[in-house]
């Protein structure tokens, strides 16, 4: 697998107002409103648009990326104990400082932000930006991160979400039409109309498209399975974690619209572990590609329980959400906690305590 390391260009943040509102998206499965997908568009662009040239280059499977790194970090002492504990992350979509309150709480980093867990793991599920404030700022977060931890003997590892192959997608192909059973759209205007933000779009920079176009989709870690959508979609692309991995790498080098956005439309895909059928589904890529449990984000935890719109709901609205969902006969654990909708940014150790 190959992980970005380091951090790029340092650029003033943009303080961004938190919109808790949650905007409508179109039903592909279930009785809920469902976040994250996409609402093909065939009506007129809004205004102060502009669409995005084509310049994301084309990444070769031999490309390196050189980034600077704390010359305090690489020179960390390393420990030779073994594996550290094991840590997830759900769903940031741009939180950072959220995302930052939420690893202190947990010990992974100081003060400071940097990286304090020595030979812990750390793996983010994915998506990382659009809809919150800062996506370029946790991306930017966690390729140093990733740095910080090598240099103590951990790691800190990601996968790729939907929400990354979006903003690829708009970046890449902007205006292109797309043909999909849903009609024509483009990516620039699914991305828009899924929380994409301009701050994000005006700070993207080459190695945080390499960086995201290299994340793997699927990889496993001390008997789990870790995944960004709860989707047996991942079946379709390969029969082990490194053929799905290469797949999509293979696909997002080949440059067609049409197949990333396939891809792009089967990772929006959810819920296939919620209802009934839904361990056997599990139980299907489990058998496929090894482990015991599912762990993933992308659907938020009040979806998955129906508690959105319901009187299970906070008097003031907010969803209620203690912490990561145990599902699916105890084979799927949930960790989207719902921060788009001032839900909770989730950050757990695995196992989860009893």
């Amino acid at each position: 697998m190959t992980q970005g390391a380091g951090q790029g260009t340092e650029v003033e943040r943009t303080e961004t107002l938190r919109d808790f509102r949650v905007p409508a998206y179109v039903h592909e499965t279930g009785p809920y409103p469902h976040p994250g997908n996409v609402v093909p568009a065939d009506e007129d662009f809004p205004d102060g648009y502009t669409p995005t040239q084509r310049d994301l280059p084309v990444i070769q499977r031999g490309d390196t990326i050189q980034l600077p790194v704390d010359p305090d970090a690489a020179h960390a002492p390393r420990e030779n104990a073994g594996p550290g504990p094991l840590y997830v992350v759900g769903d940031v979509h741009g939180y950072l400082d959220e995302l930052l309150a939420a690893l202190r709480e947990q010990g992974l980093i100081d003060e400071a932000g940097q990286w304090c867990a020595g030979t812990a793991r750390l793996w983010f599920l994915g998506d990382f930006t659009d809809r919150g404030p800062d996506g370029i700022g946790v991306i930017d977060l966690v390729m140093r991160l990733s740095a910080e931890a090598a240099a103590a003997g951990g790691y800190c590892k990601a996968l790729m979400g939907n929400h990354e192959l979006l903003l690829l997608g708009a970046k890449r192909f902007g205006d292109t039409p797309v043909h999909s059973g849903a009609g024509t759209a483009t990516f620039q205007a699914a991305w828009l109309l899924n929380g994409g933000q301009k701050t994000d779009m005006d700070r993207l920079q080459d190695h945080h498209l390499q960086w995201m176009a290299r994340l793997d989709a699927v990889e496993s870690a001390d008997g789990y399975l870790l995944l960004h959508s709860d989707t047996t979609a991942y079946l379709d692309y390969g029969d082990s974690i490194e053929a799905v991995n290469d797949t999509v790498r293979e696909t997002l080098t080949r440059n067609s619209v049409d197949e990333v956005w396939d891809l792009f439309r089967k990772f929006t895909k959810r819920f296939s572990f919620r209802d009934e059928g839904g361990a056997d589904a599990v139980r299907s890529l489990l058998d496929t590609y090894g482990g015991t449990r599912v762990v993933h984000g992308h659907s938020p935890i009040p979806y998955l329980l129906g508690h959105v719109g319901s009187e299970e709901d906070e008097e003031d609205g907010t969803p209620h959400v203690e912490g990561p969902h145990v599902y699916a006969e105890g084979l799927a654990i949930a960790m989207d906690g719902g921060v788009t909708m001032a839900g909770k940014l989730l950050v757990r150790q695995l196992p989860l305590d009893a």
